[in-house]
């Protein structure tokens, strides 16, 4: 198979994102959103998933980081549609079950054309710095829809609003990287219907 990518642009009056992905690329890309927090997440995101990501957006964060927060995911549930392509090969679903200390998250996901964000998780503080953590939300929807992908998160545990955040980027990325994998005994799609 060969190496999956894409490349994605958005300017609007509150956002300016250039974004590219690499899906066999394990390499750590360049993240520069304007939000420190969201860096964080993206880049473990990313490690774990075995995905470079470059990323540079330039956003309105003087009135607040939610219009930069959820165009990235837009950009980047686009750029994970464009840089599957047809679906076909790959395995589709994916589940990753990360501990990180006294959090406990896990992330199913199915890559099937259809958009859903099952998103069950309660995170004990409105900020983490100065993050808001209902941002993690939008960004989940955002990527899912704009991906086409059926995604439930679920918190098992937890406590730290930091470490449940994380849990859920890393298990995300490991989900990801499931779903997409390459299986040379599929023919076509994974899809009894011969199409997703």
């Amino acid at each position: 198979m060969a190496v999956r990518t894409a490349k994605v642009s958005r300017k609007t009056a509150e956002t300016d994102i250039e974004l590219s992905l690499v899906l066999e690329d394990g390499k750590t890309g360049n993240i520069a959103s304007g939000v420190g927090f969201l860096d964080h997440m993206l880049t473990l995101w990313s490690k774990h998933g075995l995905m470079r990501l470059d990323l540079k957006a330039v956003g309105d964060v003087e009135v607040d980081f939610h219009h930069t927060v959820e165009d990235i995911g837009i950009c980047l549930g686009q750029a994970l549609k464009e840089a599957v392509g047809d679906k076909k090969g790959i395995g589709r679903y994916g589940t990753a079950f990360v501990p990180m200390d006294e959090a406990l998250v896990m992330v199913s996901l199915d890559f099937s054309g259809r958009s859903y964000l099952a998103f069950e998780v309660e995170i004990p503080t409105p900020k983490v710095g100065e993050f808001d953590t209902e941002l993690v939300e939008e960004f989940l929807r955002a990527l899912a829809f704009n991906a086409g992908i059926t995604l439930h998160v679920r918190m098992l545990a937890g406590k730290n609003s930091h470490h449940i955040i994380e849990a859920i980027f890393k298990a995300l990325g490991r989900a990801l990287k499931e779903a997409i994998a390459a299986d040379p005994r599929i023919q076509g799609v994974l899809s009894t219907k011969g199409s997703l």
